[in-house]
């Protein structure tokens, strides 16, 4: 802390000016903040535990083994240099091979499993129905780019004029590590940003995916085909090994109707180009150094800021998480994570959702049968802590100490071929989309569940040991900020089931939109860096989130030590204890250049704002810290929904 700051002018300061002091960002970050620090240390623990896996033991069990020896292939940088682009010569070779355009659907459908879902020209997934939660059926999406999101191709001002003219080049240097002179390697990179470009005009914005319903339209193969006459689909499914689709989902149908013009107005050639870019593109951080520092040097310093490259066991550490994640979180979880600890956990959702139910059923803007379908959505949520029920299985997959890049790519194969087989099948409620060494946590909308990894349930974030203040503050806001999702501008619009469908009244959905509304504005007046404004449109339900999470992590928190005789600690009050751990958990520092990305891609404000933000508009902050009308910590007009 710094306690000279004015906690009514500037709380998040005051609360972790200290903190930021003290940890600069490293240089192989784009921020460092106390989620960072966590997830580094994290790594370091799990990178000592897949040390211990990598030895050639007797004893070693099935997921060691498996941890084990892709981390050991992942390790041999001598072995990957030496291989250089080889390991993309059979795609490349599929590529120059293709003899019309006739060609494109069968070599995608095969290319796609190996990018999980594919990015190539478009992307092919499983979801669940929107229209019936209960089900998996198969959505086709918008893709294709190679920057991080549309605008990007789209904007004027003069720094998304330079991004561009620095990705041509980055293009064309790729391009050229393929072997491409460099003539002919500037020219084809000019084609790659006239086909991405175009993409990108036809795909909606991420404010507009915002809304489910411009993202759900079910087509049969037929209607899909009427799209894309162009690209026949059936080859591609053929490819992909998906049968017997009844209905696909197409997110965004004017894209791939672009996508059928692009189709006919560009050369097969032009194709060839783009899909050669593509696949370099994708798997530049599996290859060898010239390709992976190539790669880095624009994404990762360019665009974000980031200084020096992670060293080579931290970039290993977190491919055998992203690859073999419930291999990795069975290990992780058998040293960290005891009973205990779970159990308080869901002693404190349990309150916070408790704080729900009371905070909806006392709401005087919402109308009776509203708030019935919201208490009904509300007891159906599940709590999911710690880690599944059940692991993932990779035994099938072929995995060596000698051939990264294979592993990565059967690894990935394994995900895409277990994601397609979903279609047409009842959906599983007891996945999990994060890793137990995960250091964050989520809500489905579709499941209806909020998840908690083990990863995030540790000190600083949640400390057994500390005083209920904190803990509920930093978790409890945590907890109360998934369960907040549920009945965000967003979330609101599922049932309990998990199916779009509205469940409001008319005049209550009015009542709700008004309230949000007073949010978006509100963070829609902050500077996120320069001159760039925050879109409070796109960060709504995020704002939404942390304002509902730590009111009712306060609710709870007042009734958990209701009976408790609380006394100040370190100069702090109960009260204050309880703000400041909730303003903690966000102590740290961005790049500019990462705000800058943020302010186009990230659906979370900013980390001062989602502090700072949130209790300008919450009297108990107010009443905890003797702040006046007039002083920044109190928002003219204090925002309420939930």
């Amino acid at each position: 802390m710094d306690r000279t700051v004015d906690p009514c002018v500037d709380f998040y300061r005051y609360s972790c000016s200290g903190w930021i002091a003290a940890n600069p960002i490293p240089p192989d970050q784009s921020r460092w903040d106390v989620y960072a620090k966590l997830t580094a240390d994290n790594e370091k623990f799990l990178w000592g535990l897949l040390l211990d896996a990598a030895k050639l033991a007797p004893n070693r069990s099935v997921v060691e083994t498996e941890i084990g020896d892709f981390f050991t292939a992942c390790m041999d940088e001598p072995g990957i240099g030496k291989a250089g682009a080889a390991p993309l010569q059979s795609a490349l070779d599929a590529i120059a091979a293709l003899k019309s355009m006739r060609d494109i659907p069968a070599f995608l459908g095969r290319e796609h499993l190996a990018l999980s879902g594919g990015n190539m020209m478009f992307g092919f997934d499983s979801g669940q129905d929107y229209a019936d939660a209960s089900q998996v059926i198969a959505f086709a999406e918008a893709g294709g780019l190679g920057l991080p999101d549309r605008d990007y191709y789209i904007k004027t001002d003069a720094k998304s004029v330079e991004i561009r003219q620095k990705y041509l080049e980055h293009i064309q240097k790729m391009l050229e590590l393929l072997g491409e002179a460099a003539d002919p390697a500037k020219a084809h990179a000019q084609t790659v940003m006239e086909i991405e470009t175009a993409l990108a005009k036809a795909s909606l914005t991420r404010v507009e995916q915002r809304d489910p319903h411009k993202l759900f339209h079910k087509m049969t193969p037929a209607q899909l085909q009427a799209l894309t006459p162009a690209f026949k689909w059936s080859d591609y499914f053929a490819a992909a090994q998906v049968g017997n689709l009844a209905v696909i989902n197409v997110s965004e149908p004017a894209f791939y109707k672009e996508l059928e013009n692009l189709l006919k107005s560009h050369s097969l050639d032009d194709w060839k180009t783009y899909l050669r870019w593509q696949l370099v593109h994708s798997k530049a951080a599996y290859l060898s150094a010239p390709f992976v520092d190539a790669n880095f040097d624009f994404f990762s310093k360019y665009l974000r800021g980031v200084e020096q490259q992670p060293p080579r066991w931290k970039r290993c550490v977190r491919m055998v998480d992203e690859e073999l994640g419930e291999a990795l979180g069975q290990v992780f979880v058998a040293k960290t994570f005891g009973p205990s600890t779970k159990e308080r956990a869901l002693v404190m959702t349990k309150g916070i959702e408790m704080a729900m139910e009371s905070e909806i059923k006392q709401l005087p803007w919402m109308g009776e049968d509203t708030k019935q379908r919201a208490l009904q959505k509300l007891h159906a949520v599940v709590n999911k802590i710690g880690y599944p029920d059940k692991w993932r299985d990779y035994s099938s997959i072929k995995l060596t100490r000698t051939d990264y890049f294979g592993n990565v790519e059967r690894a990935t194969i394994f995900e895409s071929r277990r994601e397609l087989n979903k279609i047409g099948k009842p959906v599983d409620r007891t996945e999990w989309q994060m890793t137990p060494p995960t250091v964050n946590a989520y809500y489905d909308p579709q499941m209806n569940d909020i998840n908690f990894p083990a990863g995030v349930l540790q000190p600083p974030l949640f400390d057994p040991k500390s005083d209920d203040g904190p803990n509920y503050g930093d978790t409890g806001g945590t907890i109360g900020h998934e369960l907040t999702h549920a009945f965000d501008d967003e979330g609101r619009q599922f049932d309990g089931a998990g199916n779009l469908k509205n469940w409001w009244s008319k005049k209550d959905a009015q009542e709700f939109q008004v309230r949000a509304k007073c949010v978006s504005d509100q963070y829609s007046g902050y500077t996120v860096v320069d001159n760039i404004k925050l879109n409070g449109k796109l960060t709504l339900g995020e704002d939404l989130a942390d304002l509902g999470g730590v009111q009712l992590a306060f609710l709870a928190w007042k009734a958990a030590t209701r009976d408790q005789n609380l006394q100040p600690i370190d100069g702090l009050t109960p009260d204050q204890r309880f703000f400041v751990g909730m303003a903690q958990w966000a102590c740290g520092a961005e790049r500019p250049e990462i705000k800058r990305m943020n302010a186009i891609t990230n659906p979370h404000s900013p980390l001062e704002d989602r502090v700072n933000g949130v209790v300008s508009n919450m009297p108990e902050f107010q009443k905890a810290f003797s702040c006046k009308v007039g002083q920044p910590m109190v928002h003219e007009h204090m925002c309420k929904v939930w």
